[in-house]
């Protein structure tokens, strides 16, 4: 039972990054960023070329590729989102499901379909109090709980946290304050794909590379979300935390192929019950 949880924790923690990736778009720029799943893909194979391609070491891989993803997310700001201001969030969300699309296109066709893996040693597991621990798993909890920890504190520390959460609340209050709307939004962008790049790296830590990884977390991804409460950034953490562990339960009586359904439903059963998600707030409509 023990090793259940520690599994689902590191599962969620796994989700976390790309859920408060999407939350973070959502809450400022008020729209689903459909493209959230392409974005950890490409993410992954940027730091695949950088470690297996270029030999460099996992960690210098994965800053170049964060920093190669974060250009790429704020060429797309530029070319597509920024065209779009004014317009509703369902047209922001066909024109994300469009750029994710066409990223994923694009890695497919640039790097082929067949599976691949960074350039680590492989190692034999921890035992530590029970529990089977592998090196994939300890590197992603002290990964993530690191980026979680930066991210809160430029969210409650800092000025440029201050000025997100003004244009979250009330964009229009925040322009009359003298907040920068682009500069916000370029950073939102600039956190959503370092996040998203972490994100894809440590899924291609557990398991492999390939151009379908990021599709295939996109449902527990907006779970995770949905269940913390969208607008609500770091409540998506716990969402996702929430969803690892009922996922890795689920495999008590489910095949573990079968864990999306588990994802679905939650997520179809919570928009029924209390859309706002479990730690957001009801949205008003005057």
């Amino acid at each position: 039972m023990a090793q259940l949880v520690f599994n689902g924790i590191v599962t969620g923690l796994l989700i976390a990054l790309p859920a408060l990736s999407l939350s973070l778009v959502f809450s400022v720029l008020r729209f689903a960023n459909y493209a959230i799943g392409a974005m950890v893909t490409l993410g992954a194979y940027l730091v695949y070329v950088f470690n297996a391609g270029l030999q460099w070491p996992l960690v210098p891989a994965v800053l170049a590729g964060m920093f190669a993803g974060i250009l790429v997310a704020l060429l797309v700001n530029r070319m597509v989102y920024e065209p779009l201001r004014g317009r509703s969030g369902v047209t922001f969300l066909v024109a994300s499901v469009g750029v994710g699309l066409a990223l994923e296109n694009a890695v497919r066709f640039f790097a082929g379909n067949d599976p691949r893996s960074f350039g680590v040693e492989i190692a034999r597991p921890i035992r530590l109090l029970g529990l089977r621990i592998n090196h994939e798993q300890a590197i992603t909890m002290g990964s993530v709980l690191l980026a979680l920890a930066s991210v809160w504190i430029v969210f409650r520390y800092t000025r440029l946290g201050r000025a997100m959460r003004a244009v979250a609340d009330n964009p229009d209050l925040a322009a009359v304050r003298g907040i920068s709307r682009e500069r916000v939004v370029a950073a939102v962008w600039v956190l959503s794909s370092a996040m998203a790049t972490l994100a894809g790296v440590l899924v291609g830590l557990d398991a492999n590379i390939d151009p379908q990884m990021g599709w295939n977390y996109i449902l527990p991804v907006f779970t995770a979300a949905i269940l913390g409460g969208i607008a609500s950034p770091m409540a998506a953490v716990a969402g996702a935390l929430v969803l690892g562990v009922t996922e890795e339960f689920a495999t008590l009586v489910l095949a573990p192929h079968y864990r999306t359904i588990v994802a679905f439903v939650v997520m179809a059963i919570l928009l029924l019950v209390r859309p706002s998600g479990l730690f957001g707030k009801r949205w008003l409509a005057r």
